[in-house]
């Protein structure tokens, strides 16, 4: 099955079930769900619940079993993104084609409705059917993952990066978290999901780390030569806030460059010693496939 029919398939199931799952403990007509769903209703790439869903079907799983860690996810991202672009952060107006959450609704609401999907993100799973051995290993993977390490660590060292100009290393540094974080997150736990081998866990998490770098890179080159139409957002935000960024360190067709050699690594950590393990890594390559641009 190639990535067009696997999206086709399961995404609108999971959209689906990730869009009802808010309405199950809150109130339609209470504010705090209108501003929870307007944000996690906006869309996106859906790429870090795509990839849980992925490993799963890669390994010979059935994707629905992913479907709750895949939702809190999701939210978590969300709630990341609405509190990126407040005032006091990014100060962004506009999100996957949208106006931001706090444009809409006001920083306050705003605010409360990140800390609504933050929160919720962990009852999905802990209230999942899966076993309490997987469901403990996926919760404290996850609050590592967004959390003061991981993430929001991230989010902090790239905003004290601003108005300066920080070595490459740091850099890769910074973003392994503030990007990549979740996306590793997606990746190993749907191999905790699909009981995986070790080895296989392994490889997922060196794919998904050169992945998040390749990730964070393309977003710094398309904030410089991206449409807001086709991004959803406004671009050429890094030069107003100051970001190091890698076109600034790279130059752009050297950030390009880089993005691909990411993505090559990503694809390389795939051939790991399987041990008559069921894999298919075609889904996984076409993901990384979705993030190439060509060099110029």
């Amino acid at each position: 099955m190639n990535l067009i029919d696997f999206q086709t398939q399961q995404m609108p199931l999971f959209e689906d079930f990730l869009i009802n799952t808010l309405k199950k403990e809150l109130s339609p007509n209470s504010t705090l769900y209108h501003a929870m769903d307007y944000s996690v209703s906006a869309g996106g790439k859906r790429i870090r619940p795509l990839l849980v869903l992925a490993v799963l079907k890669s390994f010979g799983k059935d994707p629905r079993t992913g479907f709750e860690v895949a939702t809190g996810l999701e939210y978590i991202h969300t709630y990341s993104l609405i509190h990126d672009d407040l005032p006091a952060m990014d100060n962004d107006a506009l999100r996957r084609g949208k106006p931001t959450n706090h444009i809409v609704y006001g920083e306050d609401m705003a605010i409360l409705a990140g800390d609504g999907l933050l929160t919720y993100a962990f009852e999905v799973i802990a209230t999942s059917p899966l076993s309490n051995d997987k469901k403990v290993k996926l919760i404290a993977a996850l609050a590592k993952s967004a959390g003061p390490t991981g993430m929001v660590a991230g989010q902090v060292a790239d905003m004290e990066a601003e108005k300066k100009q920080v070595p490459l290393k740091e850099l890769k540094a910074i973003h392994a978290r503030k990007t990549g974080e979740l996306l590793r997150f997606a990746a190993i736990a749907g191999g905790i999901v699909g009981e995986v081998s070790p080895s296989a866990l392994n490889a997922l998490e060196q794919y998904a780390l050169h992945l998040g770098l390749a990730f964070q890179i393309r977003d710094d080159v398309m904030d410089i030569i991206g449409d807001v139409t086709e991004l959803g957002k406004e671009t050429g935000m890094d030069a107003i806030h100051e970001k190091s960024t890698y076109p600034n360190l790279l130059t752009l067709d050297g950030a390009i460059e880089a993005l691909n050699e990411e993505l090559g690594q990503a694809k390389k950590a795939l051939n790991y010693e399987k041990n008559n393990e069921v894999f298919d890594a075609s889904l996984l390559n076409e993901i990384a496939d979705m993030l190439l641009i060509e060099e110029r």
